[in-house]
């Protein structure tokens, strides 16, 4: 056990799967990346002979990590480890812990964010703004966006602010609020300083909440703090500022629009949208959408946010695919 304890992880790999036989290590290939498999080939060419006792530790180490991984994904690392301590005892489940700990990056709250987001606001509704801040804070910003918008108008900017300005948090204070929800699920925490929060955070908070909430919560922050509303705001997309995108980006973004949702967005646009999205579409289809808009009548705000919602998340989407830019902090900051 002592010699394999001096191999790398790679090294231990590439025993792995020669022990597994061909057929499974193809099958693992399909799984990889090129440069893992080149490195993966590379190690496995290298071994001339496999001990029968070093083969045996490596599969052990393997279904270990594998069992471990396992009960994490299924109750968290608490009831990882309390399993384990039973089956291997206290030391080794502990060394096991903690290397899949690292190897994962499990955060604080990893139970509540596989817990439904209705269930997290039941428990948490009644907390303290900064409880709920910090709990919102390391779930996955859909869910946290969804909770958040639930939550009283009157307390919805103070949260947000909150988690804009949180820095790190004790692993004491941490341990304290996971508490809250130890009555029906069960976490252990990481024993480190934890960043979390901050500007970024709320951000994407805020993009997984209703147009009507963010706007509330923003509208509110700016009399609270401007500079701090300022600052979201500027890391924020919203379908407004879809006059700040040049027009090669604009018609890529229409090419994937409905006509419907562009219909509706523009009802209730302002002429410096309206007129951005009639310069980069034909004539015809500039006659035919103020002709149907005059023929539309009265449409509910509610599906006019969500078009508009549609339209965002695709500008969104192929900004991420990196097809079109969005300068950030304002037409001062023109990236070329």
């Amino acid at each position: 056990m002592n010699k394999n304890n001096q191999l790398t992880g790679k090294q231990k790999a590439a025993i792995l799967l020669i022990s597994l036989g061909t057929d499974v290590a193809s099958s693992v290939y399909q799984h990889l990346s090129e440069e893992e498999i080149e490195k993966l080939t590379l190690e496995i060419s290298g071994v001339k002979k496999v001990q029968a006792e070093s083969k045996e530790d490596i599969l052990e180490e393997f279904h270990s990590l594998a069992l471990a991984q396992d009960y994490i994904s299924q109750g968290g690392i608490g009831y990882a480890k309390r399993v384990l301590e039973k089956a291997l005892g206290a030391e080794q489940a502990t060394n096991i812990i903690n290397r899949l700990t690292s190897s994962l990056q499990v955060k604080p709250f990893d139970f509540a964010r596989k817990a439904d987001a209705a269930q997290i606001l039941n428990f948490i509704q009644n907390e303290h703004p900064q409880t709920i801040a910090l709990i919102l804070s390391y779930l996955d910003p859909q869910p946290a966006g969804q909770i958040l918008s639930e939550l009283p108008q009157e307390v919805q900017a103070d949260i947000a602010k909150r988690i804009a300005l949180m820095d790190s948090t004790s692993p004491e204070i941490i341990s304290e609020v996971e508490a809250i929800l130890e009555r029906k699920l069960s976490a252990t925490v990481t024993q480190d300083y934890t960043q979390t929060g901050g500007v970024e955070t709320v951000v994407e908070v805020l993009n997984g909440v209703d147009r009507s909430t963010e706007k509330t919560i923003l509208d509110s922050l700016e009399i609270q703090d401007p500079e701090l509303a300022e600052e979201i705001k500027k890391r924020m997309f919203v379908f407004e500022d879809i006059v700040t995108l040049d027009n090669r980006a604009i018609q890529r973004v229409i090419r994937d629009c409905e006509n419907e949702d562009l219909l509706l967005s523009l009802k209730v646009s302002s002429e410096e949208v309206k007129g951005v999205i009639y310069k980069n579409i034909s004539k015809r289809m500039v006659d035919s959408f103020k002709e149907e808009m005059e023929f539309m009548g009265p449409v509910r705000l509610r599906d006019v946010e969500e078009a508009q919602s549609r339209i965002v998340a695709i500008i969104r989407r192929l900004e991420d695919a990196g097809e079109i830019i969005i300068a950030r902090g304002g037409g001062d900051d023109i990236i070329v």
